[in-house]
């Protein structure tokens, strides 16, 4: 049997806020876009008696056996809904992780989507935001890699047609513990999302807003708000956000020619962080 090729599309968040926290995750609220950047998902269905779940690429080392995928696999086969089938997945790591790209989540997602789009997983809507849940907060965007504003009330609403931008996506030579980070957390926002529409895709409302989790972050690593500074004073992006609970940061900019000057400039300061000019699609 051959495999199926899926791509896992890095994400993005325009906007975060903390609102709260339940039993098990903090109740969060964002603008999310997806980008060109994106991990390679091969899958196929295996006669054995275990999954074979491997990852190859720049950024496959140190990803352990407990990771999203395993996750997934384990809850499916808890709930009883694979019924015994098996697989083999070779995931090409290109999205690097504790980055706040939500690559895991996006794989873990994107099977999910594979698993139920081929009927092998049946499941109502209520049962995939449980699965979602048990993974992660972030998991439920991956499953469609469409522009979205997840609610305070763990709602998603989908919008096409919104602006693009060309971004500038650095993660420096340190990762970013999103349980550590999240931890510090000792205040919450207000919701702001709860009526989701399209006019805050726009730039000026995305200029107004923020990343909650930066002053955390920033606090955890003084770097982080060094990087930022600079990336705004020198590079004059439209603005500059981490995204996630960090350690990326996404400058965002109208122009592609601007975003490639960006990455040559940038490049040349810091020479051992990871950078790539991307768009959001």
């Amino acid at each position: 049997m051959f495999f199926h090729k899926i791509k896992s599309h890095a994400k993005i968040n325009l906007t975060l806020n903390i609102t709260g926290k339940d039993s098990l995750l903090h109740k969060i609220e964002s603008i999310i876009m997806f980008t060109a950047l994106h991990d390679e998902i091969f899958i196929k269905m295996i006669k054995s008696d275990n999954h074979n779940i491997s990852f190859f690429g720049k950024f496959s080392s140190g990803i352990n056996t407990n990771n999203t995928v395993t996750k997934l696999l384990n809850i499916l086969k808890n709930k009883e809904l694979l019924k015994d089938k098996k697989f083999r997945i070779k995931i090409n790591k290109r999205i690097p992780a504790k980055a706040g790209l939500g690559g895991g989540s996006m794989n873990a997602a994107n099977i999910l989507k594979y698993l139920i789009k081929k009927k092998i997983v049946k499941v109502s809507k209520k049962e995939i935001k449980e699965i979602c849940k048990l993974i992660g907060s972030d998991v439920i965007l991956g499953l469609n890699s469409i522009n979205s504003i997840l609610t305070s009330k763990n709602k998603v609403k989908y919008f096409k047609n919104t602006q693009k931008f060309n971004v500038l996506i650095i993660r420096p030579n340190f990762g970013c513990n999103t349980k550590k980070i999240y931890s510090y957390v000792n205040k919450f926002n207000k919701p702001k999302l709860n009526k989701p529409n399209k006019k805050m895709f726009e730039t000026e409302f995305l200029i107004k807003n923020n990343n909650f989790l930066e002053s955390f972050a920033f606090s955890k690593y003084p770097k982080l708000k060094i990087l930022k500074i600079y990336l705004e004073k020198e590079l004059r992006p439209t603005f500059a956000r981490m995204t996630g609970s960090g350690s990326a940061i996404v400058a965002y900019f109208k122009s592609k020619k601007k975003c490639e000057n960006a990455k040559k400039k940038f490049i040349k300061k810091y020479k051992n962080f990871w950078c790539i000019a991307s768009k959001t699609i």
